[in-house]
């Protein structure tokens, strides 16, 4: 067996992006984009909060109050790994938006810039 693969990874809450803009309107969801700078001032989920991946600490979450806490990216990569590492720190967060921005933007759904 070659190192690293056949490894069972562990499974993330993933959230599709209709459901996810059904809870966006009745303000259940607080979305944390962990796209770079770049890439989130091209165009994101409204109400989205960047927090990069590069640098991103679970510890310094915001306080989503009532709301639940999802993780977004370009296509679902980068969220598992911060998802990862959310899990690492015993972090409270375990979804992420299925197929990510892209999933977003297929949809139709409303991007803000």
């Amino acid at each position: 067996m070659v190192f690293g693969f056949g490894k069972t990874r562990p499974q993330h809450r993933e959230i599709a992006v209709t459901d996810l803009a059904s809870m966006l309107a009745a303000n259940q969801v607080l979305i944390i984009d962990v796209r770079e700078v770049d890439e989130f001032a091209a165009g994101h989920i409204p109400g989205a909060v960047n927090m990069p991946l590069s640098t991103f600490q679970p510890s310094r979450l915001p306080d989503a109050g009532d709301r639940t806490l999802v993780l977004n990216c370009l296509g679902g990569k980068r969220s598992g790994l911060a998802l990862d590492k959310c899990q690492a720190a015993q972090a409270s967060v375990d979804a992420h938006v299925a197929g990510g921005f892209n999933a977003w933007q297929a949809a139709g759904l409303p991007v803000a810039r």
